[in-house]
């Protein structure tokens, strides 16, 4: 990954979110593929059935029903006992979990900046749907390591949602440092995972360029199911940056001759002559590990989506996560 030029960052969360993009997002809901039990009146569909006003089925009376729910005129034509059924909607619990580590504090335009407008953007659409949303952030070198915000609910919630999401961009940029070990990436996907927020939508923004691998984390979400009950319906989003991507795409000129890379991660140099020969093969491995991402993610019932973070983040929603099944 390339260092990130310095792009500004957000400080308000009008600049995390604006109204424009909100107005859009008023109009969209998260979409989930399973079945979930949820905890509030919300408006989501429920495999429950419910006392609602609207009319959901009917079914045959059993003794011991209701009888203020028979349906008395289905009884006049067929002199048969049906019950109305009715529609009870229920929150979803939705959680959105956020790298932000060195290699995402990369890029230009800054996959870090990205991934929160993006993590900003979702949680906006599940809390004025009168879901439940909780965030995790992973931040290996600031303090804590990862960052927990609980559940919350409605539209008030955004401006809660908003905070924890500016803080966490000011400790990734005051870089304090951290003594003793560091939590990995997989620590925070499994502390995610065993959240007590209640099962519903994950929703994972990385690079996923994780030097101790990503499959422990993937494990612990597609595991997170037990008993019969539904899991996490997952998402992972990879947010690189368009140099990633293409190493030509470089705003400062493109990458050539003789250069010194340096690991965010690691700290670890090395100097390297970029040739055509040397793009040809980092796109075939970076390719490959892309593929690789993606095969992992399928093969564990989770979907994977890669975004460019020059991407607008209102055309990635409206665009990309509509097609992709997410929203609605």
């Amino acid at each position: 990954m390339l260092a990130s030029t310095g792009s500004p960052r957000p400080t308000t969360i009008d600049e995390l979110l604006g109204r424009e993009l909100a107005a859009q997002l008023d109009r969209l809901d998260v979409l989930t593929t399973k079945m979930f039990a949820g905890k509030l009146p919300g408006e989501r569909r429920s495999k429950r059935r419910g006392r609602s006003v609207e009319f959901d089925d009917f079914r045959d009376y059993i003794p011991g029903d209701d009888l203020r729910h028979i349906d008395w005129n289905v009884l006049a034509r067929l002199d048969k006992l049906f019950i109305k059924l009715f529609r009870e909607d229920e929150d979803l619990s939705v959680h959105i979990f956020v790298d932000s580590s060195l290699s995402m504090d990369s890029g230009s335009p800054s996959k870090l900046i990205f991934a929160h407008r993006l993590a900003m953007a979702l949680g906006y659409v599940g809390l004025v749907k009168q879901n439940r949303v909780a965030i995790t952030a992973y931040c290996p070198h600031g303090r804590p390591g990862i960052r927990k915000l609980a559940a919350t609910r409605g539209r008030p919630g955004a401006q809660r949602l908003g905070r924890f999401l500016l803080d966490t961009l000011a400790i990734r940029q005051e870089g304090e440092a951290v003594s003793g070990a560091v939590p990995d990436f997989n620590a925070g996907l499994k502390l995610a995972a065993a959240s007590r927020a209640g099962r519903g939508v994950m929703i994972v923004i990385s690079d996923f360029l994780v030097p101790e691998g990503y499959i422990p984390g993937l494990n612990a979400l597609a595991g997170a199911g037990t008993f019969g009950v539904a899991g996490f319906d997952t998402y992972c989003i990879q947010v690189l940056a368009p140099a990633e991507l293409d190493p030509l795409r470089d705003r400062e000129g493109g990458i050539a001759g003789d250069v010194r890379f340096t690991d965010v991660e690691s700290g670890k140099a090395v100097d390297v002559t970029v040739s055509a020969a040397l793009l040809a093969r980092y796109r075939i491995r970076f390719t490959a590990y892309t593929s690789r991402l993606r095969t992992d993610c399928r093969t564990r019932g989770i979907a994977h989506m890669q975004v460019s973070s020059d991407t607008p983040v209102d055309r990635f929603i409206v665009e990309t996560l509509r097609r992709g099944g997410l929203l609605r």
